[in-house]
Formats: structure tokens, sequence, C-alpha cells
């Protein structure tokens, strides 16, 4: 028998939840449909509890940098709190009761389990069979993605992934972390800085990669101080158990080992178990090709790391509200994401948002490139230990506007939100020196950074 509803969303990650959410609220009946946890990756294994073992960390290496500041200290690491406030505050100990009773009191029908297209407004979930009205939207997020390193897959299900991370309840002896990455630096940093012996395995020739080159190295430098061991450009020729642990095997003949084994490579989306194929989408592609609007095709959306256009929790957000707006008929702005912001989440923090001064070289941009070291800066000087970091700024000298910043140091991410703004609204970078910058904050690293705009080399 065959269930309808005005709008089905297949999965209910912070994007699904969003779009279904504001569609429930504005009269439509809407299912919700998620085989995992409502609410999905982001508050319970992957942004929210990963920030709160961040927060735990670095007040760690804060308390280190007493002595020789405010006078001495003692630090002795306990993972116990960090667990119980992931278990207790962040997860509900990994039970989405309250984020049901939410989407619920909105007006929306949730339904546990898988759900597949099986035509382009119909979607079955187990021997359910839900047919959608108006709407079908696809939301189901992406898996954690494992390369294809000889013996890994053998590994599969005893190595950790970004969830057993979070869901750790102790801090392993070593940890070597294949990966590079975001995720993989933010919870190096942690381990270490908790007493565990880090090891960062990665393939490019720098941490971070799609980050500009300086920023690779403050991280790597950061990681260093913390006792991690960095081994860029690595090829390994296999993966397998060691001494109770794990071991990988690089080209060099050398072998890098830990208790726990943290693949941090990546995630896919999973478009076969989707069913997209239903659809006229390639099941062996790495998104869901939507277009401004994120429509698929009649009557289909897609939003979030599905579509494979950043895989954040705010790109998934900003892009459920284009779509609930879309299937409401209210003629929403189309999607741009020129002024893409993210944020690597380490000490120092590094912010980012547009093009990289590499990436709008490949553009064929005329380009004037300017940076300024934090601890240049009155506040950075006045900050003193770890106060390492930068403003660069990248300006499409053509038509006088940043298409690109990066703001790394302390409190990065926060200092980005101007900068996200300039490269959004194409302010001109004219206008951005005619402001006042209040004295003294990191923010104001900004005005000499303008000021320093050159002609790259």
């Amino acid at each position: 028998m065959t269930e309808h509803a005005d709008v089905v969303v297949v999965g209910m990650g912070p994007g699904g939840e969003e779009a279904a959410g504001r569609l429930a609220q504005a009269g439509l009946d809407v299912v919700g449909i998620e085989g995992k946890l409502l609410g999905g990756e982001c508050p319970y294994w992957g942004c929210v509890p990963s920030k709160m073992m961040i927060r735990a960390a670095n007040l760690l290496a804060e308390a280190r940098r007493v002595p020789g500041m405010a006078g001495t200290s003692s630090v002795d690491p306990d993972w116990g709190p960090v667990a119980r406030r992931i278990r207790d505050d962040a997860t509900d100990d990994w039970d989405d009761r309250v984020a049901v009773e939410r989407f619920e009191g909105k007006g929306g029908r949730f339904v546990r389990g898988w759900g597949t297209l099986t035509g382009p407004r119909t979607v079955a979930v187990g021997d359910r069979r839900f047919e959608a009205g108006t709407a079908v939207v696809l939301a189901t997020g992406a898996r954690p993605w494992a390369p294809p390193v000889p013996g890994l897959a053998e590994l599969d299900g005893r190595y950790w992934t970004n969830r057993e991370a979070i869901e750790a309840e102790a801090v392993p002896e070593s940890l070597v972390v294949l990966g590079g990455g975001a995720i993989g630096v933010e919870l190096a940093q942690v381990f270490a800085r908790f007493g565990s012996r880090v090891a960062v395995v990665e393939a490019a020739d720098r941490v971070v990669a799609p980050e500009e080159p300086e920023a690779s190295a403050l991280i790597a430098e950061a990681l260093a101080r913390d006792g991690v061991a960095i081994r860029t450009s690595a090829r390994i020729t296999g993966a397998g158990e060691h001494d109770g642990g794990f071991a990988l095997h690089l080209d060099d003949g050398t072998a890098v080992t830990g208790e726990r084994l943290l693949v941090a490579t990546g995630r896919r989306p999973d478009l076969g178990a989707l069913g997209v194929a239903c659809i006229g989408v390639d099941e062996k592609g790495r998104g869901v090709p939507v277009d401004e609007r994120l429509r698929v095709t009649g009557g289909v959306w897609a939003l979030g790391d599905l579509t494979g256009i950043g895989a954040f929790t705010h790109v998934a957000m900003y892009q459920a509200r284009i779509v609930a707006e879309d299937i409401l008929g209210h003629d929403p702005a189309p999607a741009t994401y020129r002024a893409l912001p993210r944020v690597t989440f380490t000490d120092p923090e590094v912010g980012s948002v547009g093009l990289s001064e590499a990436g709008a070289r490949e553009r064929g941009m005329s380009l004037r490139v300017g940076s300024y070291p934090v601890p240049s800066s009155t506040r950075g000087w006045i900050h003193k230990v770890g106060n390492e970091g930068f403003i660069k700024l990248v300006e499409d000298a053509g038509r006088g506007v940043l298409v690109g910043a990066t703001s790394a140091g302390p409190s990065g991410g926060e200092v980005l939100s101007m900068l996200t703004l300039a490269v959004h609204a194409e302010i001109p970078t004219d206008t951005l020196r005619q402001m006042i910058y209040a004295y003294p904050t990191f923010h104001r690293a900004i005005e000499p950074a303008l000021d320093a705009l050159a002609p790259a080399s």
C-alpha cells in the first residue's frame, strides 16, 4: 500500500532536517526519512562533539602557556570529562529523541529507515512505499571513504573513522592518522595534546592541501610543536596489523605504527544505495548534479554533501533554505558559492573564503596579493605566546575586489566573517581601506594586509 505526502525528504542530516522543518512549518505534509540519527553526522559525530574535543585540548595548551606570562602551571590531562560531555551534553548518548520530537512538533512525520528512490517521486523504506505529490528532496550526505590501500579493506570495522574517534572513551597510547585534511589534523592535535603519540600520513606534499601553502606550513609547525610526526608525499604500499595495533607500510621501506588507526581520507556519497539511476543520475559519480536552485530533475531536489559542493554543514543549511523556498514557489535567489567559507579548527585556527592565490591564478585573473603576520599586529603582540598566524588577501586587480582571503591565528574563523562579507558582496578594496578598524583587535590586521596588496609575482 502506498503512503502519500506532499514532500518526502530522504536523509535527515542538518540540511535535510532544515528543509523538512521549513516545509512542514509552511503547512505541507512532509515525511522525513533517516536510517541513523535525525540530525546526521554533524551533531553526533562531527562538528559539535569534535569542537568539544578541540575546546578541551585548547584549554590544555593554554594552561601550558602560562609560564613566562602569568606564573607557573601544571597540567594533568583527563579524557573522562571530555567523553562524558560528548555523551551527555552533545549527543544524549547518541539518542535523537529530542530531534525527532522537534521535527514532529513542526508538523513533520518521521520514518526510521534507509530510503531508496524507486521513481521520480516514489521512495521505498523497507516494505513501505511513499509517493510525493510535490517533491522529493535527497539529502543523504556522504560516508567515510577509504583509499584502495592493499590490506586496508581487510581492516574495515577495526580501524577508526571520525565516528569511533568521537565515541572514544579513552585516549590511545599511539595513533596513526591516515589523511592530513581538516578532520585528520584537528583530531591529531586533540589526541596529541591529551598524551597520545600521533603520526599523520598524507599522500599530498602538504597537510590541508586545499588551503594556502602558508596555512599548511602554519598547521604543520603547530602539530610538530605538539609532538605530532608528519609524513607528507607518502606512498603507502600496504596496511595491516602490527603488535596488537596497526601499521602503514611506505614505499621507502619504513612503517608507521600505532595502537589505533584513524582513516580520515574524505567522504563520498553512496549513490547506488540511494537508487538515483531511476532518475537518470550516474550511480558511480561523485555527486548528484544540480542546477542553481538545487533541482535534479522534475520534482526532485538534492542538497548537502550529496551535491559535491563543499562538504560543510553550513553549505547544506544554505542549500536547504533555497530548496524549501523553491518548492514553496517563492522564487529564491540562485545559489552562489564565490564566498564559500571554511575553517580548520586547529590551534592556530585557519579560516578561508573564496579562491586561493593559486586558484585565482588558474582562472587567469590579474592579481594583487597582500599579507600581514598576526604577531606584528598590536593584538598579536599583546597575545604573545600562541599568536602565530597571518592575514592573506587575494584581489582581482581588474575589478578591485577580493576574491579570496585567509585568516589564520587565534580566533581565525571569527576574523574571517568580515572577509567573507567582503568577498560575497564584492566590496571594493578602496572601500575596505576607508573603514575604521577597532583597536586593538585581531581583525585590525586586515588593514595592513590591504596596504600590502601588490601584483603577485
